[in-house]
């Protein structure tokens, strides 16, 4: 039975939505390709019915989550606001909803150059975007790939320990605290 390329589509999107999530969750290569598709509510056969390989699903999902986060950051407002939900615990308990900086950064660097582009171009759109919001008298581009890099450090490390870890919750406060005080002076 055929379904329309509505239909087509609205499943594709489901799919990528799940690896969006799970790849940000997991890594990706610590989900498979049957995972993701059950995640999404389809079998395993229908997998290439959408995508080529597993790396043209991770490029896509990886652009699918940078532009999530294009949306949050529009949300955010000022940058105060959005330091501070970036680097809270309920960001550093949600990878599959968090930045995919923080989340994929390591992962990234061991695949291929069509998810290291989507990977670049997402964070291009992030320093962009702090350089706008960040004060006139800074070099924007130089103050917001400090800030950023502080902030994705820090929500890596804090993720990197275990949730109930007073460490994971002091690496988010002192980051908090430096970086608002970094886009104040």
């Amino acid at each position: 039975m055929r379904i329309s390329r509505a239909q087509a589509q609205e499943n594709r999107d489901k799919v990528v939505a799940a690896a969006s999530r799970l790849f940000r969750e997991r890594g990706f290569d610590g989900v498979a390709v049957g995972e993701l598709m059950k995640a999404a509510g389809f079998t395993h056969g229908g997998f290439y019915n959408h995508f080529s390989s597993k790396d043209a699903l991770a490029a896509e999902a990886l652009d699918a989550a940078f532009r999530q986060m294009d949306a949050e950051r529009a949300r955010a407002g000022d940058l105060e606001t959005l330091i501070a939900g970036y680097l809270s615990e309920a960001a550093r308990r949600a990878p599959g909803r968090a930045c995919p900086a923080a989340a994929l950064g390591g992962d990234t660097a061991r695949q291929p150059q069509a998810v290291k582009q989507v990977f670049a171009e997402g964070l291009e759109r992030i320093l962009q975007s702090l350089a706008e919001r960040l004060p006139r008298d800074d070099d924007g581009r130089a103050a917001a790939i400090d800030l950023f890099t502080r902030m994705a450090g820090a929500m890596a490390l804090s993720r990197a320990l275990s949730d109930d870890s007073p460490l994971a919750d002091e690496i988010l406060a002192v980051a908090r605290e430096r970086c608002t005080d970094a886009v104040r002076r």
